[in-house]
């Protein structure tokens, strides 16, 4: 068995952890000995009538567990709302390890019907709510030679799904941004990967029937940030999670054809769609100058002939 994955010493910082997978992330993290930052912009949603905010009652909980953790209730689209809660996790316990970007909700709807402010609202969340958050402790991480960052992407930017186009959109950024970004931290310690799960949350329990929400709990999907947030976690990984079951997604790029500039070339295209549908020499790009790198060396060896 591999040792158990632990987070003695290192503090971590979930957004959107009021409920659903962020409150199961955040109490799973303190479980493990990390201390957590709780954000969530939300009311109080059980009903206790105490007063607490969602961030406050998941407080709660993880102190009563013996843990340790404090409440934010900023939006992630706010950078000095953010940048005042990095400064608050900063004071009270000197470094962030750890950010779990989960904030987010839904405004589904066909894209003939939908506005451009339900578009841009969701996009400003996921997306650039990511972003702020992950500008915010960005350097802390770099000065530390050490950092790891979920970003939360989805089934539906990865492979669409009717009536989100701007979820998925926003969605399928993320993995863009984090591609880059573990790029970027790999020679300061920082990894970064994409969790895409599939759990019974506040933003989902009206789109599928009660046995299937059963199954998808929250729970089931935590395991996967975990690796993904631990010492021995990998970079630029596309994990999938729902219901206990995992998998990794992947972009890839397929072998390709050499038809070069000619009158014909369009047609020469159409003519080879087979071979272009081939994946038997698929690879998954170590960088995006793998692909000129390929073209390149298709018309330089085209050139030999």
């Amino acid at each position: 068995m591999p040792a158990t994955i632990r987070f003695d010493g290192q503090v971590a910082v979930v957004t959107g952890a009021g409920g659903g997978l962020g409150r199961s992330h955040a109490l799973q993290l303190a479980a493990r000995g990390a201390k957590v930052v709780v954000n969530d912009l939300g009311a109080a949603r059980d009903g206790t009538g105490n007063g607490l905010t969602a961030a406050e009652n998941v407080v709660a909980e993880i102190r009563a567990a013996g843990g340790e953790a404090i409440a934010s209730a900023a939006s992630v689209t706010d950078p000095a709302g953010v940048q005042e809660m990095v400064d608050q996790a900063m004071r009270e316990w000197k470094r962030i390890d750890i950010l779990v970007n989960n904030a987010g909700f839904l405004r589904d709807k066909s894209f003939t019907k939908m506005t451009l402010d339900d578009f841009r609202a969701i996009v400003d969340v996921h997306l650039m709510g990511a972003v702020i958050c992950t500008k915010a402790v960005w350097e802390i991480m770099k000065q530390q030679n050490y950092g790891r960052i979920v970003m939360t992407t989805s089934s539906s930017g990865l492979f669409g799904n009717f009536g989100q186009s701007n979820y998925g959109a926003a969605k399928m950024a993320l993995v863009g941004l984090m591609q880059t970004l573990s790029l970027e931290g790999e020679k300061y310690g920082i990894r970064v990967n994409c969790l895409a799960p599939t759990a019974a949350t506040r933003m989902t329990e009206d789109l599928m029937p009660a046995e299937v929400l059963a199954l998808l709990t929250p729970e089931s999907v935590t395991p996967g940030m975990l690796y993904l947030a631990s010492r021995d976690a990998p970079t630029r990984a596309i994990l999938c999670a729902g219901a206990g079951t995992f998998s990794r997604s992947y972009i890839t790029l397929g072998d390709g054809v050499h038809i070069g500039e000619r009158p014909d070339a369009v047609e020469q295209l159409v003519a080879k769609l087979d071979t272009l549908a081939d994946r038997s020499k698929e690879i998954v790009p170590s960088a995006g100058f793998q692909q000129s790198q390929m073209e390149v060396a298709k018309a330089l060896a085209a050139r030999k002939q």
